[in-house]
């Protein structure tokens, strides 16, 4: 389900939504790591001057926190074309 949000939040923000994709890893209990993946140029977008964006979206992440016990990391990473 948060997977799926991110997917989707991150296509809007992309320029190349069509190489976005996404990776739940379970690190542990209650634990897992959300990797988006995306081209190289939308890296920068999606993590945002300072940060920004990438925060806003973990703010997000722990409002969803409320109906599940699970703790997210979220990373971005870029893809070879």
């Amino acid at each position: 389900m948060v997977e799926n949000f991110l997917k989707e939040y991150a296509k809007l923000i992309a320029d190349r939504p069509d190489l976005i994709s996404v990776e739940r890893v379970n690190l542990g209990e209650n634990f897992d790591e959300i990797i988006i993946y995306a081209a190289k140029e939308d890296t920068g977008r999606l993590i945002g001057k300072g940060g920004k964006m990438i925060d806003a979206i973990k703010t997000v992440i722990i409002g969803y926190k409320a109906k599940d016990p699970t703790s997210y990391r979220i990373t971005v990473k870029a893809v070879e074309e």
